[in-house]
């Protein structure tokens, strides 16, 4: 089966036998006609693979139907995969390689187009692994029983990007952090982000820990995708407060 597909960047039409070959060919084409893109090779080849493998729908709906949020257990890592492999990044391969894996593997300080170095397909097994032991902690939204939306609401320690190591007040093991919210095209705009920290929050007092955090970004999101940590507003209406300031973002605390 022949691949083709036009590159967003310059129009040019790469081609490939299959999907592999496809993957090669458009990282020929990356650094030939594009030497000042920064990213890994593995990344580039993973934005390749994923123009392929995304499936899902990319037009927002309207309206939509009944929701229901449930936490990643054994028995729905089959949806969270199936929602990372074709929906959640519909419309924005080039992030969907990460699986959610960034923020439990990406030392601080790391630029992130320069951090890819997993294939999507490690990335994924790594991150069903997480699950599985319980070092990574989230929910699925479900809307009519398809998986729309996940929040990564995992352990501070459990965090290479936001882990602060011995002697912090609080300590690392306090801490859910709130890292990613990954919402499918369609359901947009609907409330879901904040539905899924109603959860987080309900449910922070019966895991043991004494503090729910967040990171939003500092200023406005380019785009949907772009608010991706959630955005200061939303933390604001349910009771968190700053307290520390960066450069790109802020940690946003309360009580658990």
């Amino acid at each position: 089966m022949t691949v083709d597909h036009v590159c967003d960047a310059c129009g040019t039409t790469v081609h490939g036998a299959d999907v592999e070959a496809f993957a090669e060919a458009y990282l020929v084409h990356a650094r030939a006609d594009h030497p000042d893109w920064r990213y890994t090779d593995t990344a580039i080849r993973n934005y390749a693979e994923a123009t392929q493998r995304l499936t899902g729908p990319t037009q927002r709906l309207e309206s939509i139907d009944e929701v229901t949020i449930h936490p990643v257990t054994e028995d729905r890592i089959d949806d969270w995969l199936s929602f990372f492999d074709h929906d959640g990044f519909a419309d924005n391969p080039a992030w969907a390689g990460c699986y959610c894996t960034e923020p439990h593997l990406m030392p601080r300080g790391t630029a992130p187009e320069e951090y890819e170095t997993q294939t999507w397909r490690q990335s994924r097994e790594t991150m069903a692994g997480l699950l599985r032991s319980g070092r990574s902690c989230g929910y699925l939204a479900y809307v009519a029983g398809r998986p729309a939306a996940w929040v990564n609401a995992s352990r501070r320690s459990d965090y290479a990007l936001y882990r602060l190591g011995e002697g912090v007040d609080p300590a690392d093991g306090e801490v859910v952090g709130i890292s990613c919210f990954v919402v499918a095209p369609p359901y947009r705009r609907h409330g879901l982000a904040a539905r899924l920290l109603e959860r987080v929050l309900a449910d922070a007092p019966g895991r043991g820990v004494k503090w729910v955090e967040a990171y939003p970004f500092t200023g406005e999101p380019r785009d949907d995708a772009g608010n991706f940590r959630g955005p200061r507003s939303l933390y604001e209406r349910n009771g968190f407060q700053p307290v520390e300031e960066h450069e790109r973002h802020t940690v946003v605390r309360r009580p658990a």
